[in-house]
């Protein structure tokens, strides 16, 4: 236990040489030594939210402001806890730390998995950081702009004449920014289809016949993402999440031929394999 609890080593991340002709030597973990490399892992995550939390609360009150506004919220949102306040503070704050440490999140999981991986799997998931970066921002961007205030304009403007739009805080806030930040992990669709096709876990074929099944359930998740039930909204985000499927199909069938996974001692080649019909 006491060696479970010890302090985490908080070096600066070490990157392999990629280009080494040394053996490739796949580490032998023990189950308490996963468990304490996962939590070190999760430490340097927090770690790293604490001064991006401290910029979020900087900015939290613009957010707050901008959220009204798309709320239709005009006489201002309600709080029905005398804690509502400063607790959508933090909510807020926290969600725009996790949105700036995004990449340094995907790089600590992906570091977690490094000791079972190769050099060039190593090599290609790091050279993947800056598009699962700029895919997240746009799809944070489109939720925030986009999405979010079509799905509140539309429960805004839903029995109008009848009930009276009075939001809280809470829903207003936990609505708008789970949207934007969901939005934001969809839009990592073609990053991942990609990283499966170099691996040699999917190919092109396999995706183009799950197709109509990725469809439905893309719909599903732009259901999940945005609880409404006018399928205008859903469409708003289910569009774009095809149009990525097809994206993450079009790359991997450019530039995704060339599978990266090699056997590991004791494991038959892929290659070699013959399927019988």
């Amino acid at each position: 236990m006491a060696r479970f609890l010890k302090a985490p080593k908080l070096s600066m991340p070490h990157l392999p040489d990629w280009n080494s002709d040394e053996p490739e030597v796949f580490e032998e973990m023990t189950l308490q030594e996963h468990l304490e490399e996962f939590r070190d892992r999760i430490i340097k995550m927090i770690i790293a939210i604490v001064p991006a939390f401290i910029i979020g609360w900087i900015f939290h009150p613009r957010v707050l402001e901008d959220i009204r506004e798309k709320s239709k919220a005009v006489g201002g949102l309600q709080t029905l806890s005398a804690v509502d306040p400063i607790t959508i503070s933090f909510q807020i704050s926290l969600y725009i730390a996790i949105a700036i440490t995004m990449p340094i999140i995907v790089y600590q999981f992906i570091a977690f998995l490094m000791p079972g991986m190769t050099r060039k799997e190593k090599k290609f998931l790091f050279s993947s950081l800056p598009f699962i970066t700029i895919l997240f921002v746009a799809g944070a961007l489109f939720g925030y702009f986009i999405a979010a205030p079509r799905a509140m304009d539309f429960l805004s403007n839903w029995n109008q004449g009848i009930l009276k739009w009075e939001i809280t805080a809470q829903n207003a806030v936990t609505f708008f920014l789970r949207l934007v930040l969901g939005v934001g992990i969809g839009f990592q669709l073609p990053v991942i289809i990609f990283v499966l096709t170099k691996l040699g876990l999917v190919n092109v074929k396999q995706l183009r016949k799950w197709r109509k099944y990725a469809y439905l359930v893309l719909f599903v998740a732009a259901a999940i993402i945005t609880p409404t039930p006018d399928p205008l909204n859903m469409s708003v985000v289910a569009i774009p999440l095809i149009l990525l499927y097809e994206f993450g199909i079009l790359i991997s069938a450019f530039f995704g031929r060339t599978i990266i996974r090699e056997p590991r001692p004791g494991e038959r080649d892929p290659k070699d394999i013959v399927t019988v019909n």
